[in-house]
């Protein structure tokens, strides 16, 4: 994995290896790309993009010691301008807008790698942003819809963890019917039916895990 300053110098990041081996063969066929390191945990792709300062970085959104979330924002605290591609399983649009916040140039859907993977890469080395279609049809979707608020996040997953509303009341040392108020705005922001419901729209936007 030698470095050439005339190609873009790309770091992968993704805690499963054979993920990692088939970016590397989709790479390794490119004139104009050569990748220059791989991290599987958060904390490794902070070490290897100040050792490299790759062009383009590919970052697991999933991993086990610190998630992609985490690494991006060390990442983008050394080095406001890196170029870092979320790769996620799931196009929920909360994630989406999460990572482009928090200064991610592209999200890449894993099950797109082979057919998009190369374009994402040159159009964020470029500068330009990269979304997979499915993603920007997600983030389309709930445009203008109220986001839930940090405490509504924290219901809804206590929601999803299979807490009724007392017990959500008692962990959070607050009323039950405060939770009740909570849980109603829950499903009228999410549109949703019921518990359940909301439950399953949470994480399948991305807004719980």
């Amino acid at each position: 994995m030698n470095g050439d300053s005339n190609r873009i110098r790309i770091l992968t990041v993704d805690d499963h290896p054979l993920l990692r081996a088939g970016i590397a063969g989709l790479i390794a066929d490119e004139p104009d790309m050569v990748l220059v390191a791989e991290a599987e945990t958060g904390r490794g792709a902070i070490e290897q993009f100040r050792r490299h300062r790759p062009d383009v970085t590919l970052m697991d959104l999933q991993m086990p010691d610190m998630d992609g979330f985490g690494a991006l924002e060390a990442i983008r605290a050394q080095e406001p301008d890196a170029r870092i591609v979320m790769l996620t399983t799931y196009p929920g649009d909360a994630q989406v807008v999460r990572a482009l916040k928090a200064g991610a140039c592209g999200y890449l859907l894993k099950s797109a790698l082979r057919k998009e993977l190369l374009s994402t890469i040159r159009a964020v080395h470029a500068g330009r942003k990269a979304l997979s279609p499915e993603v920007t049809y997600e983030v389309a979707e709930h445009v203008g819809e109220e986001s839930l608020s940090p405490m509504e996040i924290r219901v809804l997953q206590m929601v999803a963890d299979g807490n009724s509303n007392k017990e959500i009341a008692a962990k959070l040392t607050v009323s039950e019917e405060a939770v009740k108020g909570q849980v109603r705005n829950i499903l009228s922001k999410l549109g949703a039916n019921d518990r359940t419901h909301a439950a399953v729209l949470g994480l399948k936007r991305g807004i719980i895990i």
